[in-house]
């Protein structure tokens, strides 16, 4: 596949979307495959793992997230591609030779970071846990005692949840759940009715967990661990008797776990996907893992039986389920071997106010989590549920956990009587069943629940609540206050992703969130918005616009520069734009966490563009626009990334920080910050390498996070 930097120039490229074609005079770049940044996303996950200074039980950590990355970077994208290749139709602008070649770069990369994520796996983190005292122990390393221990856990607590499965006529291949454990054997002699089956099939019991702790009685230390994976090898030969087990294996499928709803179809979509979910675990088979001395024909056996290819054959050196081993940092309390803990800070308006809606009155509230707490938001709706004056309360639902105080406080407004409405957005990736569940409670409480708009993801993060108050005439009148966020409202995402939040009452801001909410509920067209950019509608429009208008500036020698940090940068009309801005001498940087299609640094096209990544302790997650606007700085904050699923197939909104201290705050803490960091900083060339920065002879070592860290968390507490 080419993923050389060349340009290959076009006198003219178009930008083409939401009915707005502009021409842009700038050559034609082949754009850094999605895909492909996306695994090199989680090679810079993967270092992290790898490096000396993070703590032990966090570089394991790293390496749980690169497995769990991995197992959804094959659920949905392999899976995408593998489905359009079986359909013989390339996306648009793909020829299906290059979507051939796209499989093929992928599959190898992936295999190439497999084999990297083991490695680091054995040779750095295991062995340095042990010196450490944690330790892993491995079946062929049980000393007599912990044999003996792991002899009577199996015939106690597993053998019993046993049912092995000996493949003939009537006892066919069983269905494989998506990622489950299993084992596969190879049996010698003949079974107990004289015949010659010579395969059988183990599923591991899912009610186990897959890491156990073995008692320091046995061990001899508190902190030794056993994956269940390790006990079943050592016995299932058990199940067998008078038979030889001669090869034998654990084995993992992936498979596609996107779901797919027919818009014409549906009538109702909780019901729909109450439906579809249960089929999730059966979808198509796009990857299989086994152990690394897993024999031939077994493997191929299985190949077989899911209808895969050699290519799409994973040997792991290790446990094949390695995200479960983050249960064992859990069990581990060594506080050494962890990132230090600490209390998020808090605003000092809030400290000082009698309480959050009178805070908000006085002044914005600025929260940047999660070195500030997320607490307010939390007392923010639970305040509206108590308080007798707030009539109603509307917020959005993405992604929000199995337990939520937030989503309990709103099901308490709706007990209390309050207008509740809450947009609850079905379709949120491996999170459907839980919004299931939560709209199911929140209806039976009395509140009005919706789904959004079908077809196009609720991504945006609001809060609205609508207080009866008297004016200084005595006069009753409605007081809107809102929350708007980057990030989820999900009380574990909350403290380790970065994200701003803003409480306001500004009346457009307000207005402008409602009307949103109106829009969603009704699926009428919304009003023209003072304040707040609305996608499908007027955020890609006016997106580019902005960018145009410091294309301009450079070009009329006024000041131009745009800073902008997201997850992702892929939608072709914001790179073709952003081309456009550096030949026209606008300075741009760039701060993108994941998936980068932008080439920085290509003669003649993106020379003044710089993109970084930053990857530490927490998720980056907040997205900034910053645009110099002339020596008067607009600044934004917004729920979307610059992908096309964002601005065209998602609501989603973006909101100008307006008041002079908090903006200056946001360029501050969330861009400044960052561009000097110079520890966690990786940097992208023209050719889509990503390489490590490192501080200049004489400068010292920056982390964006760390300085964060120690300046917002709670005065008192010590990092």
């Amino acid at each position: 596949m080419d993923t050389s930097a060349k340009a290959s120039f076009a006198p003219t490229g178009r930008v083409a979307a939401a009915g707005l074609t502009t021409a842009v005079n700038t050559p034609a770049v082949t754009p850094i495959n999605r895909e492909l940044s996306l695994l090199d996303f989680n090679r810079r996950v993967l270092a992290l793992a790898e490096d000396p200074a993070v703590p032990l039980l966090e570089r394991l950590r790293f390496l749980c997230i690169v497995g769990s990355n991995l197992d959804e970077f094959f659920e949905i994208r392999v899976a995408g591609v593998k489905e359009q290749l079986r359909a013989k139709v390339p996306p648009p602008g793909m020829t299906l030779p290059e979507l051939r070649d796209v499989s093929l770069g992928m599959g190898e990369e992936a295999h190439s970071l497999v084999a990297a994520q083991y490695r680091v796996l054995n040779q750095h983190v295991l062995p340095a846990l042990e010196r450490a005292g944690v330790r892993l122990v491995r079946r062929t390393d049980f000393t007599r005692k912990e044999r003996e221990w792991a002899a009577r856990f199996f015939a106690q607590e597993i053998r019993p949840l046993l049912t092995p499965i000996g493949l003939d006529p009537a006892h066919p291949f069983p269905q494989v759940v998506n990622k489950s454990l299993n084992f596969v054997l190879e049996l010698a002699g003949n079974d107990a009715f004289g015949r010659d089956s010579g395969i059988a099939i183990v599923k591991a019991p899912r009610v186990l967990p897959r890491v156990i702790k073995m008692p320091a009685s046995v061990a001899g230390a508190d902190n030794a661990f056993v994956m269940l994976s390790s006990i079943l090898h050592a016995h299932l030969s058990q199940m067998f008797p008078g038979r030889k087990v001669v090869g034998w294996s654990q084995f993992r499928v992936t498979r596609d776990a996107d779901l797919w709803i027919d818009e014409e179809e549906v009538k109702n979509l909780r019901q729909a996907l109450q439906g579809e979910l249960p089929q999730r675990q059966f979808g198509s088979a796009v990857r299989l893992e086994v152990a690394a001395e897993c024999p031939e024909p077994l493997a191929q056996f299985l190949l077989g039986q899911f209808g895969l290819s050699g290519s799409d054959l994973y040997r792991c050196d290790g446990p094949v389920n390695i995200a479960r081993l983050s249960s064992l940092i859990d069990e581990v309390d060594l506080d050494a071997l962890k990132y230090p803990s600490f209390v998020p800070g808090l605003p000092e308006r809030l400290d000082a106010a009698a309480d959050i809606l009178s805070a908000i009155r006085g002044q914005d509230i600025l929260l940047h989590h999660p070195y500030q707490s997320f607490e307010p938001v939390v007392e923010f709706i639970r305040t509206a549920a108590d308080d007798d004056d707030v009539v109603a309360i509307k917020q959005t639902v993405y992604r929000t956990g199995v337990n939520s105080v937030l989503m309990e406080a709103l099901i308490e407004a709706a007990r209390r009587g309050k207008e509740v409405t809450v947009v609850v957005e079905l379709m949120a990736r491996f999170d459907e069943e839980a919004n299931i569940n939560w709209a199911e409670r929140l209806e039976r409480a009395g509140a009005q629940v919706v789904y959004g708009v079908f077809g196009l993801k609720t991504h945006a993060k609001l809060a609205l609540v609508i207080r009866r108050e008297r004016d200084d005439r005595g006069r009753g009148r409605l007081v809107p206050y809102a929350h708007l966020g980057t990030g989820n409202y999900h009380p574990r995402t909350t403290g380790i992703y970065t994200d701003f939040g803003l409480l306001t009452a500004d009346p457009a801001m307000c207005a402008d969130v409602n009307e949103v909410f109106l829009h969603i509920t009704s699926l009428a067209r919304a009003s023209r918005m003072k304040r707040l950019l609305l996608a499908p509608f007027t955020m890609h429009r006016r997106v580019l616009e902005l960018i145009r208008r410091e294309t301009r500036d450079a070009r009329e020698g006024k000041p131009a520069r745009i800073i902008a940090k997201m997850n992702a940068l892929v939608e072709e009309g914001v790179i073709r734009a952003l081309y456009a801005a550096s030949a026209a001498g606008v300075q741009i940087d760039l701060i993108v966490r994941g998936a980068c299609s932008l080439r920085p640094g290509v003669f003649g096209v993106s020379e003044n563009i710089r993109v970084r990544s930053i990857l530490g302790r927490f998720l980056e997650h907040h997205r900034v626009w910053y645009f110099e606007n002339g020596g008067e700085p607009d600044v934004w904050l917004s729920s979307a990334d610059w992908m096309g699923r964002n601005l065209f197939r998602r609501v989603e909104v973006a909101f100008p920080v307006r008041d002079p201290a908090l903006r200056k705050r946001v360029i501050d803490e969330g861009l400044k910050a960052y561009l000097a960091d110079n520890r966690d900083a990786w940097e992208l060339d023209a050719e889509g390498r990503w390489s490590k920065v490192k501080p200049r002879r004489g400068r010292k070592r920056r982390s964006a996070q760390a300085e964060l860290l120690a300046r917002l968390r709670a005065p008192d507490e010590q990092v």
